[in-house]
């Protein structure tokens, strides 16, 4: 993604950004990707098998796929049917296995069973996006081409003020903006942390959590609120009747009307 397609941001969100990433780093100081891999195929597919889909889920049934199925060539070999049961337990586990043996194949076809280094090239095979070649690039060459951008990243960018956009293409493009290259994959994982741990969807700890106190909306509203509540009222407050109430007037006493008596008449 060319510099040239980066919103402009200014100096003050630069400062704001750069210091919620330096609180995320000193909150989640060893924060990672938290799929399980130890080959780049094997996070690739990991990845495809995480759409829609919990990690923990993918993480239960990625051993036994990763032992049957221990390198490219072996998928490729393989048919959909055959990677099946091993995903079953994945939702859209037969688009998904298909997806992974296509992929398979087009890398023993195309790319002599090694996993391509390019945002174009991985962009390139089934079931790839800008999120999974984001995270293969990041995680296992080292290489920030863009930021990933999943529901944890997308829900904590609008809370904590960092994207107003609604489309993770955008929403990228606007953390792109606001952090330097070389944190642009640990920024996500450290999103997906604070997003996991503290400033949840539902039931989370934003109007505790120290993070969500200073950057999140939900956290800045309960800081709000706890300051209302702890403002003392003014005299003038205190003495300005209410709109339904009236003064109390002193009950006017009645008295009789004098009256001078006539004279007598001298005729």
């Amino acid at each position: 993604m060319p510099d040239a397609a980066l919103p402009r941001k200014t100096a003050a969100q630069k400062a704001r950004a750069l210091e919620l990433l330096a609180a995320l780093k000193e909150r989640f100081p060893n924060a990672h990707c938290e799929l399980d891999w130890t080959q780049p195929h094997e996070l690739l597919i990991a990845t495809i098998l995480s759409a829609q889909c919990t990690d923990v889920a993918v993480n239960k049934a990625t051993p036994g796929l990763f032992r049957a199925f221990p390198a490219p060539a072996d998928y490729a070999r393989a048919t959909p049917t055959d990677i099946e049961p091993y995903i079953r337990s994945i939702g859209l586990f037969r688009a998904k296995a298909r997806a992974v043996h296509e992929t398979a194949r087009m890398l023993v076809e195309r790319f002599g069973s090694e996993v391509p280094r390019t945002m174009e090239a991985l962009l390139t095979l089934r079931g790839v996006a800008r999120k999974t070649a984001n995270v293969v690039l990041g995680n296992c060459f080292g290489i920030n081409e863009g930021v990933v951008v999943d529901t944890h990243v997308a829900r904590l960018s609008a809370r904590f003020g960092l994207s107003r956009q609604k489309t993770p293409e955008k929403i990228e493009r606007d953390l792109m903006a606001l952090f330097p290259q070389e944190d642009w994959c640990l920024l996500s994982h450290l999103l997906i942390f604070q997003g996991r741990r503290a400033c949840k969807a539902r039931g989370g700890d934003c109007a505790t959590d120290e993070i969500c106190r200073r950057f999140c909306v939900e956290g800045l509203r309960a800081v709000r609120a706890e300051a209302t509540k702890q403002s003392p009222q003014s005299p003038l407050h205190e003495c300005t009747p209410k709109p339904h109430q009236k003064r109390a007037t002193k009950p006017v006493k009645k008295t009789e009307k004098l009256v001078a008596p006539k004279r007598p008449s001298r005729r």
